[in-house]
């Protein structure tokens, strides 16, 4: 087994690209934009690919991989089967983290809010623009609940298809969205020997950003 302890990040994995204040827009779902359209042009995989933690009640953390569906000044949304684990643990205790590497170009946001569900009305329009076999497949998985194997799967798959074959296929009422309303976004830019740029945007009350320098 690989000793993590010797694990490095190969010469020249990227530009020395350095991260300024004055780089900076003054809110930071601008500056978010920005990077995410750059990390599209440089041929990221899924740019929009995310890890989601939440956590119980209890504080019990569990984290996963989401793709993000939507973004304006209100925040970052993804939707998801709200009866899966995630949805539980956010009606339970309604705060996110979220994070977007992206490699190519060594860098990553941070992002911690507080969660809130969007409207019937965009759950609506999202879910009628989707394929309609993820539309069918949202029918047919209980996301998170055991399941005995993949035939049972396939069966319910059937069964979803048969029910809406000829017509459209709704929403289920189960299947929506959530806004992450970011507290904090840090944006960090890799740079040589592990004196990495830091910036972090904090809001204040009444709502202005306060961004200010972190130690790597």
């Amino acid at each position: 087994m690989t000793d993590p302890r010797h694990m490095h990040a190969p010469t020249g994995f990227h530009e020395d690209r350095p991260l300024r204040r004055a780089d900076l827009l003054p809110d930071p779902i601008d500056q978010f934009g920005i990077w995410l359209a750059d990390a599209d042009r440089a041929g990221v995989p899924l740019p929009n690919a995310m890890a989601l933690a939440t956590a119980d009640a209890d504080g019990r953390p569990s984290v996963r991989h989401v793709l993000l569906r939507g973004l304006d000044d209100r925040g970052f949304v993804f939707n998801t089967n709200r009866e899966s684990r995630k949805g539980r643990e956010l009606d339970a205790n309604p705060h996110a983290g979220l994070v977007f590497l992206w490699t190519q170009l060594d860098r990553q946001v941070c992002v911690d809010g507080r969660v809130a569900r969007t409207t019937d009305e965009d759950d609506d329009a999202y879910f009628a623009t989707r394929p309609r076999e993820a539309q069918l497949g949202a029918w047919a998985s209980r996301q998170s609940a055991p399941i005995d194997d993949r035939a049972a799967l396939e069966t319910r798959m059937a069964e979803a298809t048969a029910r809406f074959a000829g017509g459209d296929v709704p929403r289920p009422p189960y299947w929506g969205g959530y806004r992450v309303i970011p507290r904090s976004i840090e944006f960090w830019q890799g740079r040589r020997h592990r004196l990495h740029d830091r910036f972090r945007y904090e809001r204040e009350d009444g709502g202005a950003w306060r961004i200010e320098r972190r130690s790597p």
